[in-house]
């Protein structure tokens, strides 16, 4: 938890808010690979990339 709060201070600070949506992202997809890992579901999960 600490890791996130210095992160958005971090992004506060310097004006680096353009990063926020490119994390959420990357954390949207790294969730969706973690959660549809050895389901019946991947398969159509990975004709999209």
């Amino acid at each position: 938890m600490s890791f996130l709060r210095e992160l958005w201070r971090f992004m506060r600070v310097r004006k680096k808010y353009w990063l926020l949506p490119i994390l959420l992202v990357l954390a949207l997809l790294g969730a969706l690979i973690v959660l549809t890992q050895g389901t019946a579901v991947a398969p159509f999960i990975y004709t999209l990339f």
